[in-house]
């Protein structure tokens, strides 16, 4: 009798997934597994034995093999239901990940502007919390759409306001400004950084365009990725600048620009792009003029492989960084830059053994280590020197596992400013301890 799994699933190989714990409703520990790379956003549920079997899903053992070598109490039955599970969420390398992965780059491609991702959850919530306030339902999309927009307008304007009462360092540079330093995280935790770096460009003319650096989280690229798609949110659409992209195509010729764009499905999900347009939108668009044209670009970790990609193929940080200024000369007029950058990621989700929560010894004296490690390199970024901490943080191997270090070079790169002033520096624990994210506000000027 012929088997009936297909043979991709007889000879599993295993895509790159993320895993978190979770527990069933009964309160046994359990795995969440999810895609690595964002393609697909469905999740496997696991017992905790699934850590044996996981690694022997190179695509080189066969069920049976698997079966025989972990043991454990595990039959060729289980197995097959885990494969199953696996290959339907698009966890397994095959013809429906492939599916998936072709409908994911067929919509990318389909529409000039990316959907909004997070900006809409933002606005989904504002608009859930004002009707348990006693506002009625929206009628239609478009009034949702336009309650949405305008009440993160306002919670906009309040973070800015707030931002100004609770900031430690009295501003010195005057605009205009080249560039900011901005976080990336989501904006509950990030919100004082987000306001203290564009609360800045309150009142000041508004940019032709706006670069966006970002950080590459889950995508392909090796190297520099950059986009040619607009971005939409429920506060409007900030289109691709055509004539930047057509301009940096120019400067770096076929075979680069290939490099460039060729992950540009990277950005898909990418949220270090997507959560500084809202922000562009308050700051430049309140005024019922077009949004300033946008241009989005996620930058490589430069202390991996000395800026080159990481396995040679990819476009390199001194290529592009060389070409985009000579882009921004031949397309003239006023240029906004964004570093869209979080720093230290410590604590035991990140593979750490001390929680971060606390007022213990040993959570202090980590938190200081930490603190002094993030001023120590912003001190070196805000000198002029982001060689030196590029160096730095390569002999170290990044110890607070910064993700933001290849857009904040980029940026200064680009822009070489006279000066550099960090408007503010701060560190968010969640109330568990597992997770301690840092972040800063900065101006390039």
């Amino acid at each position: 009798m012929p088997n009936p799994l297909p043979l991709h699933q007889l000879q599993p190989r295993l895509r790159a997934v993320r895993g978190f714990p979770a527990q069933t409703p009964d309160g046994a520990q359990i795995v969440g597994l999810a895609d690595a790379r964002q393609v697909t956003d469905k999740i496997v549920y696991a017992s905790m034995g699934v850590q044996y079997v996981l690694p022997l899903m190179d695509g080189q053992h066969t069920l049976d093999q698997i079966v025989s070598e972990v043991g454990k109490g595990l039959t060729r039955e289980m197995l097959e239901a885990l494969v199953t599970q696996l290959d339907d969420a698009g966890l397994l390398f095959g013809p429906t990940f492939d599916a998936m992965q072709a409908k994911m780059r067929a919509d990318f491609d389909s529409a000039p502007n990316l959907p909004p991702a997070s900006s809409a959850a933002m606005a989904e919530a504002l608009i859930k919390q004002s009707v348990q306030n006693g506002e009625p339902e929206p009628a239609n999309q478009q009034e949702a759409d336009a309650r949405g927009s305008k009440m993160m307008h306002e919670v906009f304007e309040a973070w800015i306001a707030e931002s100004k009462k609770n900031l430690l360092t009295t501003p010195t540079l005057t605009p205009p400004y080249k560039g900011i330093v901005a976080p990336h995280l989501d904006y509950q935790r990030g919100w004082l950084n987000y306001a203290g770096a564009w609360g800045r460009l309150q009142g000041t003319p508004r940019p032709d365009r706006v670069v966006i650096l970002g950080t590459n989280h889950f995508g392909f690229s090796t190297g520099v990725c950059a986009c040619d798609k607009g971005y939409q949110t429920p506060m409007g659409v900030c289109a691709a600048d055509t004539g930047l992209i057509a301009a940096l195509r120019k400067r770096l010729g076929e075979e680069a620009s290939q490099k460039l764009f060729e992950n540009r499905y990277d950005h898909e999900r990418e949220h270090s792009i997507e959560l500084q347009i809202p922000w562009i939108q308050h700051i430049f668009g309140t005024d019922g003029a077009e949004h300033p044209k946008v241009l989005g670009v996620l930058i490589h970790d430069p202390t991996v492989n000395a800026g080159e990609s990481y396995d040679g193929q990819g476009l390199g940080l001194d290529p592009f960084v060389q070409a985009l200024r000579g882009a921004l000369q031949d397309v003239g007029g006023s240029t906004l830059v964004v570093s869209s950058a979080d720093l230290s990621h410590v604590g035991p989700a990140f593979g750490d053994q001390q929680p971060m929560a606390g007022d213990d010894a040993q959570a202090n004296e980590f938190r200081s280590k930490v603190f002094t490690h993030d001023r120590e390199m912003l001190g070196m970024y805000a000198n002029g020197k982001p060689d030196d901490m590029v160096a730095a943080m390569s002999w170290q191997q990044n110890p607070t596992r910064w993700c933001s270090i290849g857009n904040m070079v980029a940026a200064f790169k680009i822009l070489e400013p006279a000066r550099v002033e960090i408007i503010n520096y701060a560190a968010a624990v969640d109330p568990q301890g597992h997770t301690m994210v840092s972040s800063a506000s900065a101006v390039l000027a």
